[in-house]
């Protein structure tokens, strides 16, 4: 039973987390936006959905950590859910090196004194933002397979044990 609900806190968390950055990636591609929308845009995002990304990412990484360790026992599952495990952790070096440090910089600007190379810093947080994501689908898709493949075998079982 401990195995069947960390593995769904698993899923659920890492659903959370890859299903928020894709809506961003889908939703609120800045290229097109006046400089006003974006950096208001930008500053809300920031200021609404730091902590909850932080935390979650970190979650994420965690639960998929025991999930692995608790599954040591089916090695492609446990290896698996380790390559999940590296890959929300290089959300978590992409955030803490390339993101937030674009981020911080981002809350001090003004409207009326944009610095000359807010396009340049705009486009690298998206390109950051858009390897984040697809590192988080990843490992939601990696997550996801072995829960399945887990449900399927232990069904498998069940039917041949009876």
């Amino acid at each position: 039973m401990t195995i069947t609900f960390i593995r769904f806190i698993n899923l659920i968390l890492a659903a959370l987390l890859a299903g928020t950055s894709f809506g961003i990636l889908i939703g609120l591609n800045p290229n097109n936006y006046t400089p006003a929308t974006y950096l208001e845009q930008q500053q809300q995002l920031v200021l609404s959905l730091n902590i909850p990304m932080v935390s979650l990412v970190i979650a994420a990484t965690i639960v998929t950590i025991i999930s692995a360790f608790l599954q040591r026992n089916n090695r492609s599952v446990y290896i698996i859910l380790l390559i999940a495990a590296i890959f929300f952790a290089s959300c978590i070096f992409i955030s803490t090196f390339g993101n937030l440090p674009i981020q911080t910089e981002m809350l001090n600007w003004k409207t009326d004194s944009l610095p000359s190379n807010w396009t340049s810093l705009r486009d690298k947080w998206w390109t950051l933002h858009t390897v984040r994501t697809i590192a988080e689908l990843v490992a939601l898709t990696l997550i996801a397979w072995t829960t399945s493949m887990s449900a399927v075998n232990s069904s498998q079982e069940k039917k041949n044990g009876s």
